[in-house]
């Protein structure tokens, strides 16, 4: 059965029906979700979800965006929060270029305090990465010493060079809707370069449906059609694709059962 590496139950377009939708998993071929934090107030949410229903995990973290709003009472939570098995990564967490929405230097620093943060808490870290993997491979290799643990980058939008450039982390790469669009050149270019024991399966549901579904609220169901398609370009059956993503899953997120 998959495993959806990252979702946000916690948004509202998922949430209003988060009970349908995890009653549900194990019928659309699905055995576990990690729904992702971003700010302290998902992050919370998240959490609740996971500690009542077993097969729904969860991250906590401050994405980028929300950076410049940090607190330390922030990092305290996330470290009650961990102290119990359902919270498996800090995450996601990283650097976002696109929209800005944090000032650069505020998201570096918030980066580099959350890595040390995961580093004291034995977990793998979630990345978001976009329009800024210059620093964030200047970040990463700056604060090595804080990702024993490994990590994920969530929704990998980067080159099949970059992915090699990372090859001396314990890193996974996560693939998402975009994997089935048509236009999704980098996306092939970057499954097919990244060994299959080191790819993930993710919906970022509600966004990014896949071509399936597009014009749809994207569900963690949808994570199949993600599946079928690296099945389809890697030339490799389904089963196969499914059970080793699954046990990579297992790997990176030692506290998945």
């Amino acid at each position: 059965m998959l495993i959806d590496t990252h979702c946000h139950l916690d948004d509202e377009r998922l949430f209003t029906d988060a009970e349908n939708i995890i009653s549900k998993l194990s019928e659309n071929g699905l055995e576990a979700i990690i729904s992702a934090g971003s700010d302290y107030n998902s992050s919370k949410v998240n959490f609740a979800l996971a500690v009542t229903h077993a097969p729904v995990y969860a991250t906590v973290g401050i994405h980028p965006h929300e950076a410049k709003d940090r607190l330390q009472s922030h990092y305290d939570e996330f470290i009650n929060f961990a102290a119990n098995e359902k919270v498996v990564a800090v995450g996601e967490i990283g650097l976002d270029y696109y929209y800005d929405l944090s000032p650069r230097d505020v998201q570096k620093q918030v980066f580099a305090e959350q890595l040390e943060l995961a580093d004291s808490l034995h977990l793998p870290v979630v990345f978001h990465v976009r329009d800024a993997y210059e620093d964030f491979l200047k970040c990463i290799r700056e604060n090595k010493r804080y990702l024993s643990n490994g990590g994920a980058l969530h929704c990998y939008s980067g080159s099949a060079e970059f992915m090699r450039e990372l090859s001396d982390f314990d890193f996974y790469f996560g693939f998402d809707g975009p994997l089935t669009y048509k236009n999704a050149r980098h996306a092939v270019e970057a499954i097919k370069a990244a060994s299959l024991e080191r790819v993930l399966f993710e919906t970022d549901s509600p966004y990014l449906a896949p071509v399936q579904k597009r014009g749809t609220t994207n569900l963690p169901a949808n994570v199949k059609y993600v599946a079928e398609k690296a099945a389809e370009v890697l030339g490799v059956d389904y089963e196969t694709v499914v059970d080793v993503s699954t046990n990579n899953a297992k790997r990176l997120f030692k506290r998945l059962k």
